[in-house]
């Protein structure tokens, strides 16, 4: 009798907008690993026994979405020093009941910047958000030593806190951060205001403040309000496309012990959102 396929899955709420199956699967397969990824949608209320889930023999872990990012911190036995230094875990590793906490959105982020050649420890940045999200990437920032950096959120005591805790500079999103843009070489959303396809982050007219060279990188897989208005100003654009994959890969490292192939994820990753934006078209 075959044994069934391990379990691995993504934890959040909702999740049924995700590319992550797609590429993952293609992963597992092409290295001929017997796992199958799912989509776990967990409420609330639901994630101390889907955690208690994940510690059953047969299941690789899970990685996490939003909203739980900071609540699977809590959920975890161990904790990697980068999503230590987040606050967030983003991918749990299940090893013989123990469950093991790691952020992978650290180096994800980082990856297509690098891809770019864009010199990391120069860069002044404005990072909108203070979620998990824009925890994990505050990390990355710090950690390749950026020159400056700035983040702000529509409620300021959120800003205030990561600032603090960070040691970055807080700035209100309203027409007081246009100053703080106009340094800039990168501007990043960390924030879900986009997934809609209708609603911008902050102010369109604040992006004019913004040097012709700087780079606005929206941490949503496609192409939202933000990137289009961007790109209209002139400005050089990328997508989250590139993070979910690099992050999903370094999950995968981690479950499996094995080397990605990651030209087979980003393949697979490309044809999903392709076929994702005709089936909204």
């Amino acid at each position: 009798m075959a044994c069934p396929p391990l379990a691995v899955g993504l934890i959040g709420y909702p999740v049924e907008h995700s590319l992550s199956p797609a590429f993952q699967q293609a992963a597992f397969d092409a290295l001929g690993i017997p796992a199958r990824y799912e989509l776990w949608p967990t409420p609330p209320e639901s994630l101390d026994e889907r955690f208690r889930s994940l510690r059953a023999p047969g299941v690789l872990g899970a990685n996490v979405t939003v909203p739980h990012k900071r609540a699977a911190f809590a959920r975890v036995d161990h904790v990697a020093g980068r999503a230590r230094r987040a606050g967030a875990v983003n991918t749990v590793v299940n090893r013989g009941g123990t469950l093991y906490g790691d952020n992978t959105d650290v180096p994800g982020f980082l990856a297509p910047l690098r891809e770019r050649g864009v010199p990391l420890a120069d860069l002044a940045v404005v990072v909108l958000g203070a979620g998990g999200a824009a925890r994990g990437i505050l990390v990355a920032l710090g950690e390749v030593g950026c020159r400056q950096v700035t983040v702000a959120n529509r409620t300021a005591e959120r800003a205030h806190e990561l600032a603090v805790e960070f040691g970055v500079v807080a700035a209100p999103l309203d027409q007081r951060l246009a100053p703080h843009l106009a340094r800039a070489d990168l501007l990043v959303n960390a924030t879900s205001v986009g997934w809609d396809g209708a609603s911008l982050p902050l102010d369109a007219a604040l992006l004019d403040a913004l040097p012709a060279t700087a780079l606005v990188y929206d941490l949503t897989y496609h192409d939202t309000p933000l990137l289009q208005a961007a790109r209209r100003r002139g400005l050089e654009t990328i997508d989250g496309l590139g993070m979910l994959v690099h992050q999903g890969a370094e999950s995968f490292r981690l479950w499996t012990g094995r080397e990605p192939p990651l030209e087979v994820m980003w393949r697979v990753a490309l044809a999903a959102r392709q076929a994702r934006e005709r089936s909204t078209h």
